[in-house]
């Protein structure tokens, strides 16, 4: 029997989350959500259940508001790694949900890991 695009979507979410859990203990998450229109990304504490920083390609001051292509990708990894920087994370571990690890998930990491979040 197929599976639908979504219950694989939903599958490997569950098997990327289920491996990082049990390497990276410890260390916050850096959290991954890509739709059609927009892109964004957390930095959560699971251990204590908040969110540290946020960064979306809805923010007025990042300029990109309604655009969801590579570019904007890239600022909203740069955003995020600033504002990880500012409370305090120098260091978290990427979960990218069910997203393939290609082009924009890519870039935001990259851009994050440039400017100096180590994930």
């Amino acid at each position: 029997m197929a599976n639908s695009k979504r219950d694989l979507f939903l599958k490997r979410r569950q098997r990327v989350r289920s491996k990082l859990r049990k390497v990276n203990a410890g260390r916050p998450r850096l959290s991954v959500h890509r739709s059609n229109k927009n892109i964004s990304v957390q930095l959560i504490d699971d251990v204590n259940g908040v969110t540290l920083a946020s960064a979306s390609s809805l923010e007025k001051d990042l300029g990109i508001v309604g655009k969801n292509n590579v570019e904007a990708a890239a600022k909203v990894g740069a955003a995020i790694a600033e504002r990880a920087k500012a409370a305090g994370v120098s260091e978290a571990y990427f979960d990218r949900g069910g997203f393939l690890f290609h082009g924009k998930v890519k870039a935001l990491a990259d851009a994050a890991r440039d400017a100096g979040l180590k994930i």
